[in-house]
């Protein structure tokens, strides 16, 4: 018997990168913080489907899903772009900077060494998205 009723149904894939979208939009507006908060959670739970959750292994299926999903709507780049944006008031927000920075760079870094047979998909959106190479140099 399940006693859990009052854990979060797990978001899919899809529902996590629109989510995540929308919050780094709202880096502009005027509740920052709140919006940092919402990144950070939605990182979070990509990482855990990455990356695997408590003592359960990642599922390869929901790893496909979101790495479509991140590559569909170019998430990389939407990220790559807008990580300077996740550094507010440095006394702060510093945790949060932080800790969204080690998520996207964890999650990145998952998806880059993902490999299927003999393809490397991510490393292939790169390639046909250069922009996201260059604007990572840039910083």
């Amino acid at each position: 018997m399940n006693f859990n009723i009052f854990k979060t149904k797990q978001k899919t894939p899809h529902d996590l990168v629109k989510h995540i979208k929308d919050a780094i939009y709202k880096l502009d507006g005027p509740d920052k913080r709140k919006a940092a908060e919402e990144v950070s959670k939605y990182l979070v739970s990509m990482k855990n489907i990455l990356y695997g959750e408590d003592d359960h292994d990642p599922s390869p299926d929901l790893v496909a899903q979101l790495a479509q999903e991140v590559y569909r709507a170019d998430l990389l780049q939407l990220l790559v772009l807008n990580i300077q944006k996740f550094e507010f008031e440095i006394d702060i927000y510093i945790y949060i900077y932080i800790y969204i920075y080690n998520n996207v760079a964890q999650i990145f870094n998952n998806l880059l060494r993902r490999q299927i047979g003999s393809r490397w998909p991510t490393v292939e959106h790169i390639c046909a998205r250069e922009e996201i190479l260059f604007n990572l140099l840039r910083g």
